[in-house]
């Protein structure tokens, strides 16, 4: 099977979009993956695939000893440039680095150089001293119970304070989640390999670190006979809508240019999400395509002046149109199959979401309300992974959440 690879752990795609990114076989991948998820909640999976939570920690943190001499190191993304961007000394952090970025790796390098670290990991940073708050929260019942709470970026995260968890937790200076690990000769020679073994990492009081593995706490997420048939026939239906699109899906998944008709089918589909609303039905999704792409193109040819670049604009345009016009079979099955994609993977979300080890909340106009985590990652036994995200819920987060926690 091939899935989505990255040399650099620098961005993951939602399991629907690789119909489009990687035309029916990129179909075929994600159904694969949804039968292994299926057959992994049925508690009858016989494949090594791993799921990971995908905490909502910023930012990425880069760390271990260098590739290069073996010295420690600590860096965001930045350490993959061009001109990598590594920090072995405080002095590194000021010639590299500013405002807050700066404050944090100056903690990172004080407190993860005590792990006694092997390997280079990438973790999400959860807190550091300062990120830290004491606050009542009170249930739906009007129990009120006092939590550490933190909030790295969307989700606010918190552990009752009178628990071993959040005793873990108020005693530590820094909080990480490691979820890649990374091998190479050179810091632009590394691979990226999704899952981090932590289980050699020193404790220490001041660091509270976990790896990212999905652990069902709660005993409850294994599927019944009629669960697990129900989200079959959602894959049976992706399967066989995905099969009536394979020409139209493997000319599209090709194409490069922004105003392609695959590059544009894409953004018209996650413009719903960024709109924070549901796709419409499957014949609405399709039809409505065709006036999208149309009004898209047109704005670059009026962004123009010169008639030759219009009429360059305007090729781009009729053949586009006359692509979609005689494709239209093919895209309604395309976006029936992107649909079920959805459905089948917001089953499977569903089912995760139950074993939640940690409270995950969000800030509203009425004030917290318990939200789901991020998502998920899953990794099949070749180290391929996609992002399985509920993308409705979690985009209308990011959209509305206060970002700073307040008191």
């Amino acid at each position: 099977m091939d899935f989505l690879i990255e040399d650099k752990n620098t961005h993951l795609e939602h399991l629907e979009d690789d119909i489009i990114n990687n035309g029916f076989d990129g179909g075929k991948n994600a159904i694969a993956f949804l039968e292994s998820l299926k057959d992994m909640l049925a508690g009858n999976s016989t494949s090594k695939l791993n799921v990971t939570t995908k905490w909502d920690g910023a930012p990425a943190i880069v760390c271990g000893p260098s590739p290069e001499n073996g010295k420690f190191f600590v860096g965001t993304k930045s350490v993959f440039n061009k001109t990598p961007k590594v920090n072995y000394t405080i002095q590194d952090i000021r010639n590299n680095h500013d405002g807050p970025v700066a404050n944090i790796l100056r903690e990172c390098l004080q407190y993860l150089s005590g792990l006694g670290m092997k390997e280079v990991l990438q973790g999400d940073l959860m807190f550091t001293s300062s990120g830290k708050k004491t606050t009542t929260y009170k249930d739906g019942s009007g129990k009120s119970e006092v939590m550490i709470s933190f909030q790295p970026n969307t989700i606010i995260y918190m552990v009752p304070e009178n628990t071993p968890f959040g005793k873990k937790i108020q005693r530590s200076k820094l909080g990480i989640v490691f979820h890649t690990t990374y091998k190479g000769s050179s810091f632009d020679k590394m691979k990226a390999k999704f899952g981090a073994n932590v289980s050699k990492l020193r404790r220490t009081p001041k660091v509270w670190f976990d790896d990212a593995t999905y652990k069902d706490v709660s005993g409850n997420t294994l599927m019944t006979i009629g669960e697990s048939q129900q989200l079959q026939k959602i894959i049976n239906q992706a399967n066989g809508s995905l099969g009536k699109s394979k020409e139209m899906l493997n000319k599209v998944k090709i194409e490069k240019n922004t105003l392609s008709v695959g590059v544009q089918l894409k953004t018209y589909l996650n413009s719903f999400i960024r709109a924070a609303t549901d796709l419409p039905s499957t014949k609405e999704t399709a039809t409505n395509f065709k006036s999208y792409y149309a009004e898209r193109t047109q704005k670059e040819i009026d962004g123009v002046k010169t008639d030759k670049a219009k009429q360059k604009y305007k090729t781009i345009q009729d053949n586009g149109i006359k692509f979609i016009d005689d494709h239209n079979d093919s895209i309604y099955m395309a976006c029936a199959t992107y649909k079920s994609l959805q459905r089948a993977k917001k089953v499977i979300i569903d089912k995760l979401n139950k074993a939640k080890s940690i409270g995950t909340f969000k800030r509203t106009d009425n004030g917290l309300q318990a939200t789901n985590p991020e998502g998920y990652v899953a990794v099949d036994k070749k180290g391929k992974a996609v992002k399985l995200v509920d993308r409705l819920e979690f985009s209308i987060q990011n959209f509305t959440a206060a970002k700073n926690w307040e008191g």
